[in-house]
């Protein structure tokens, strides 16, 4: 009896525990969200989206047009090389390389992938594609945005498709079905809600990132769609901005970090939608 009660308050210790972990997780998520929106508002305007970047001194006469275009650039351009990679490779991995050791191997490669700091990702680009072309370029921020994107693709593409039973291949197989046209017509299909939806949370992730474009496409105050040049980015530009002494530059810093919060936020809500509608 006893061992029955302790057994009991032990679980109820966890429960708290468990509890008062997950409110102050809470707690610190809508402290950050109160904090960004209550400061964000303030230089939320349509001149942030209508004007480039102007000296400092010009209070009120500057936007972040030019950052908002070389960001969508460059998320553009990357999403454009990695999500075909990351697809593809998620299905030779489900489909193809599941009990080689080849597969094995680059399912665990692509795992530790993921846990790698961005910036070392920026350091490895800019030494095959900054310094032997002479200086910072759109195209290297977008290879290394497009890396970030690869491996977080490839693995919920690869989970997506082990999702499906192996009874609805050997259905279409024994009807005579080539492989190709099994993984094509219904295994991609059956899919394709969670392979849009870690398409999309790895654009969300890419479009956040700061560290891996310091070292490749750096910035740029004018605005630019030459990739052979330094490009403008709106998380550089907030990064800059939000370390000078200007107090204009600064709230606008802040209302960009509260588009780009938004941003992420309706994504995230509109694929839960996605995802429940889906489930009925």
């Amino acid at each position: 009896m006893n061992y029955r009660f302790l057994r009991k308050i032990k679980g109820y210790i966890m429960l708290a525990l468990s509890a008062l972990a997950a409110v102050i997780g809470v707690l610190l998520l809508f402290a950050i969200l109160y904090k960004v929106i209550e400061t964000g508002m303030a230089g939320l305007n349509l001149a942030l989206f209508t004007k480039d970047e102007a000296p400092a001194f010009m209070v009120g006469e500057g936007g972040m047009r030019h950052a908002f275009v070389g960001q969508i650039i460059l998320t553009l351009v990357a999403s454009v090389i990695g999500i075909p990679i990351g697809i593809f490779g998620g299905i030779y991995l489900s489909e193809y390389g599941n009990s080689s050791k080849l597969g094995r191997f680059i399912s665990s490669l692509a795992d530790v992938s993921v846990s790698i700091p961005t910036i070392i990702i920026g350091t490895f680009i800019y030494s095959f594609l900054v310094k032997p072309l002479g200086g910072f370029n759109g195209w290297a921020g977008s290879a290394a945005l497009a890396v970030i994107l690869i491996p977080v693709i490839m693995r919920t593409t690869e989970e997506s498709l082990k999702l499906i039973p192996w009874q609805l291949r050997e259905a279409a197989l024994a009807l005579g079905t080539p492989y190709y046209k099994v993984i094509k017509d219904i295994i991609l299909k059956s899919a394709l809600t969670g392979i849009f939806t870690g398409v999309s949370l790895a654009i969300a992730r890419v479009a956040g990132e700061t560290a891996p474009l310091l070292f490749t496409s750096f910035n740029n105050k004018y605005l630019s769609a030459n990739m052979s040049e330094p490009m403008p980015s709106l998380t550089v530009t907030i990064f800059q901005y939000a370390g000078s002494p200007y107090d204009n530059w600064i709230i606008s810093a802040w209302a960009s970090a509260l588009v780009i919060t938004v941003f992420i936020l309706l994504t995230n809500i509109i694929l839960k939608y996605i995802m429940k509608r889906r489930s009925f």
